[in-house]
């Protein structure tokens, strides 16, 4: 009880921050800004946590894409020359296809990988073998933000101290995000597995000792008999939780969700809004209804 109560208070105060925040999608532009471009929206989370207001940054793929296979239109390619930098996630497909094809159109453009360092999981149905989602774990966040500090004092070293100071406030944030969803997930009545249909908190998973069960083969959706033996799978490892990402089909999950009397949970790991999300995921495998 002590730890639902917890969660809530601090659930309520993400919601009233993340109000309060940088909109995510009504952005304030000046163009006096440096501006940086990221490849995603929780990668610009974390750099607008740390750049403050020294710098305006964007995002290549926008809200509803996915990073896996996103072509960039005419006008984000004519944008970007006016970035001073690009700072990647590290492995997704459209970071595999683009990356040259960015730099050469824009020859001035500094790239920074901000996956260095991160322990990488390996799996071969992804691009080159590596599984992508790296920003889906409190663990990982902290040296995508170490490394986000690293290329703003490259970029700018007037305002170092203030990076520093706001870089220290967002690992706190983040490791009070970790200690709540490690009480919460290591209670009795938590759920130790879950399925999902794209594979995206393979890093979460791992950061908690959770089994993610992906409805998605290789890439594609699954055949008959993969889909019997993905629910005799679940029927075993007693899954009450079916997440769906809001880009993909739901089908598959709703058929599975009806013969295991799953829950389906709809969850966006591309959101902004990190911290909100992956207390939402936590909260759905809790073992609590959410009211």
């Amino acid at each position: 009880m002590f730890y639902l109560k917890q969660f809530v208070l601090i659930l309520l105060a993400v919601l009233t921050i993340s109000c309060g925040q940088n909109n995510p999608r009504n952005p304030q532009k000046k163009s006096d800004k440096p501006v940086i471009t990221v490849t995603i929206e929780p990668l610009r989370y974390f750099t607008e946590a740390i750049a403050g207001d020294e710098f305006e940054v964007v995002s290549m793929v926008p809200k509803g894409s996915s990073p896996e296979n996103y072509d960039p239109t005419p006008q984000q390619l004519m944008e970007l020359s006016k970035s001073k930098a690009f700072l990647r996630i590290g492995h997704i497909g459209f970071e595999q296809v683009w990356m040259d094809k960015l730099s050469d159109n824009a020859p001035h453009l500094q790239f920074f990988d901000t996956s260095r360092g991160i322990e990488l999981i390996y799996d071969e149905t992804h691009h080159e073998g590596v599984e992508p989602h790296v920003w889906t774990s409190a663990l990982n966040a902290h040296i995508l933000a170490t490394n986000i500090l690293n290329a703003l004092c490259v970029l700018d070293k007037e305002h170092k101290s203030q990076f520093i100071a706001r870089y220290d406030s967002l690992l706190q944030q983040i490791s009070q995000t970790d200690s709540l969803m490690a009480a919460t997930l290591g209670q009795p009545e938590a759920n130790r597995a879950f399925m999902i249909y794209h594979p995206s908190l393979s890093y979460f998973a791992r950061d908690y000792n959770l089994l993610q069960i992906p409805i998605e083969m290789d890439g594609k959706e699954p055949s008959p008999a993969q889909l019997k033996k993905l629910m005799e799978v679940a029927k075993k490892e007693q899954v009450r939780i079916i997440f769906i990402q809001p880009e993909f089909d739901r089908r598959h999950a709703e058929i599975i969700a009806k013969e295991l009397n799953a829950q389906i949970v709809e969850i966006n790991p591309l959101s902004y809004q990190w911290r909100e999300e992956m207390l939402r995921v936590t909260q759905a495998l809790s073992g609590k209804q959410a009211h």
